[in-house]
């Protein structure tokens, strides 16, 4: 059986790797539109997170099987065609992720000053689509509207001292705009309660023990929460508690130390959760021009726990600040119009990975389930799609009997259209010039973050 991948992230990986696995016959080809592999893991896990990238050696092995074959600087939708790939494989899965945010919807949302941290975090890891953003940094105060870790990861990049970005694969260029950044005092926004915060107990440790900047939790946003939690699941409690003590901390060990940076630096950094405040309005400039704070709706919680509901109270207040990060979730787009979609979910509609109304078509990770959990819970869904391509196998749901040509087809396709893939050994190379860039900077590499410049590296 032909087996085809489109998207070379943690969830096209992962389905590649479990087909290649448990069908000692199969052979699965990726398409990727970058030419560089691995997706999230390349571009939005954060620079100073290496051990999170470790996935990229086991994605590397797969690669480097001989029944796997990787294509990159392909645009399926674009330059070949989904009912192309199904005439060419046997089965086609679609695990090309999220490549979109999700909008605010309210006045301002486009004033400069206003990114979406879909946007900032591709800036700073290098995602040639993001390589021009050019943030402004030049305010105090930066307001992030989320409670997620993504919105943990850039309020700790805002605030990180340079010496430890230094070390990592964060791109020359925001390093540079870093280095010139004024901010040193970050709220992060969301619209329900400490109980229905997104972010993970690692993540917030992290960003309470970041050097040189302290938290600033209100006590009174945890004043009975040790009850509410008794019966809580365990992460969430634990997390809860890690809040409630930072909220409390008396002035101590912290204090001191923090006292000790003072002393070099006029103002230490900080940052602090707000609750229950949804935001209505970014507010303008008097040119009308640049944001210059946000209006916020105060909300009171309708139910609770994970389900509790957000709902105005009717009293508003202004938060002043020059740079506004929303962070409120990616979204999938639809590909091609020969795949359902379902827009209201931004998912398509499946079953166990199994296109509705598409057989042999299939979908996992975030464009199947939508964009949450980290790469573990894609590893755990893309499995269980591989399964279901596996079961279609046996169950003859598939028919093999028909020969399919594979890439053989899809290559004329593109030579017709003037596409020219890159291999994964034309990825190696690219990967050794970062490397080699990045040891002359003292850094793990340097990403190369456009590509041109990586197409002429490999001489296309």
């Amino acid at each position: 059986p032909r087996v085809c991948v489109v998207g070379s992230g943690p969830a096209g990986f992962y389905t590649a790797q479990h087909i290649l696995k448990h069908h000692s016959g199969a052979r699965v080809d990726i398409y990727e539109k970058l030419p560089v592999p691995f997706g999230l893991v390349r571009f939005g896990v954060a620079p100073d997170h290496p051990e999170v990238k470790n996935v990229i050696n086991a994605f590397t092995q797969t690669a480097r099987l001989e029944r796997c074959a990787y294509y990159g600087n392909v645009t399926v939708g674009r330059d070949v065609m989904v009912a192309e790939l199904r005439q060419a494989y046997h089965a086609v899965v679609l695990s090309y992720g999220a490549e979109d945010n999700r909008v605010l919807g309210i006045p301002g949302e486009n004033l400069s000053g206003v990114y979406s941290a879909r946007a900032f975090v591709g800036w700073y890891n290098g995602l040639p689509e993001n390589r021009d953003l050019k943030p402004d940094l030049s305010c105090e105060t930066a307001l992030i509207l989320g409670h997620g870790n993504v919105a943990l990861d850039i309020a700790r990049i805002l605030l990180s001292p340079l010496h430890l970005l230094r070390k990592t694969d964060i791109t020359d260029g925001s390093l540079a705009t870093l280095a010139c950044s004024k901010v040193k005092r970050v709220w992060l926004v969301g619209r329900r309660g400490p109980l229905q915060v997104a972010f993970t107990i690692k993540e917030l440790r992290e960003m309470i023990n970041l050097p040189g900047a302290r938290p600033v939790l209100n006590p009174a946003d945890f004043t009975g929460l040790e009850n509410a939690i008794k019966d809580a699941p365990r992460p969430r409690k634990r997390l809860t508690e890690l809040m409630i003590k930072t909220a409390l901390e008396k002035p101590g060990e912290k204090m001191m130390e923090m006292q000790a940076v003072v002393a070099q630096a006029a103002v230490p950094r900080e940052w602090g959760l707000k609750f229950q405040r949804s935001p209505q309005e970014v507010l303008p400039t008097t040119d009308g021009r640049r944001a210059r704070g946000v209006r916020m709706a105060l909300t009171r919680l309708e139910g609770s726990g994970d389900s509790a509901k957000a709902v105005p109270t009717g009293d508003v207040e202004e938060l002043e600040c020059g740079l506004v990060l929303s962070s409120i979730g990616y979204r999938s787009l639809p590909l091609d119009p020969a795949v359902p979609f379902n827009t209201q979910r931004g998912i398509i509609p499946n079953s166990s990975g199994r296109v509705e109304g598409v057989p042999g078509l299939y979908c996992s990770g975030w464009v199947k389930r939508g964009p949450t959990g980290v790469i573990i819970t894609t590893m755990n869904d893309s499995f269980d799609t591989a399964q279901s391509v596996l079961e279609d196998l046996q169950a003859g749901v598939l028919d093999v009997s028909a020969s399919r040509e594979g890439f053989g087809a899809v290559e004329s396709i593109l030579r017709s259209r003037g596409v020219r893939p890159v291999s994964f050994s034309d990825w190696e190379k690219i990967d050794a010039a970062e490397v080699a860039r990045g040891k002359a900077a003292g850094k793990p590499r340097e990403k190369i973050v456009d590509p041109q410049e990586m197409l002429q590296l490999i001489g296309h």
